[in-house]
């Protein structure tokens, strides 16, 4: 029988139980949580996620945005001074600005199976690192911020991206006030929330749809 290559043999993470005990490992998509590939992808998408945050309001005043400077300072001729038009020349104090910045838009998209595969590298050099914890339940007895960091604290987890599905609000309510730990609805997963978090927690419910919706592109 051919052997497995290390992106078909399925990856095994930790499943921790409501209780936040270790309770057995499960197995997921190497495509998504084993992938390997170019790390040049991550860079670029972080510089797209980066840039499209920019808000791009920067801007200077040309000379014929000023107001004032209609009227010709003295006659051409005649004065021994040099020649001007107006007051609001960039030559001047007040003047307008040359080649200032001016609002723009400095949003772009790479390709979405790049993005894709850039996802998966990110989501695999975390299941590599093992700093991605699958519990069973985010469950809490009450939406307060202290279980939730007891939670978490009882996980070992210092710095963790805290992905929620369908009917984890409660945990979100409760953990949002946390400093050192980030909430995020697993259909809003992107690179550089992955990269800039020392963890990953997640139900193993929101990990099987992330591999579902991640498991398209193998290539």
């Amino acid at each position: 029988m051919p052997e497995q290559s290390a992106e078909t043999t399925p990856v095994k993470l930790p499943v921790y139980s409501a209780a936040q005990e270790r309770t057995g490992e499960a197995e997921f998509a190497a495509a998504v949580f084993g992938r390997d590939g170019d790390k040049g992808l991550l860079h670029a998408a972080v510089r797209m996620q980066l840039a499209n945050r920019r808000a791009g309001t920067a801007a200077t005043k040309t000379r014929g945005l000023i107001s004032g400077g209609g009227r010709k300072p003295w006659r051409q001729k005649g004065t021994g001074r040099a020649r001007a038009g107006s007051t609001r020349s960039p030559l001047w104090r007040h003047g307008g600005t040359i080649f200032g910045p001016q609002p723009r838009d400095y949003s772009y998209q790479i390709p979405k199976k790049a993005w894709r595969r850039a996802l998966c590298l990110a989501l695999s050099a975390r299941a590599r690192e093992g700093k991605v914890f699958v519990v069973q339940s985010l469950a809490l007895a009450e939406p307060k911020t202290r279980l939730a960091r007891a939670a978490l604290d009882k996980l070992g987890v210092k710095h963790a991206l805290v992905l929620i599905g369908e009917g984890d609000e409660q945990f979100k309510r409760a953990a949002r006030n946390l400093a050192n730990h980030k909430v995020l609805a697993a259909e809003a997963l992107n690179v550089y929330d992955v990269l800039n978090y020392d963890e990953l927690v997640m139900t193993e419910a929101t990990a099987r749809a992330i591999e579902k919706r991640l498991s398209g592109d193998h290539r």
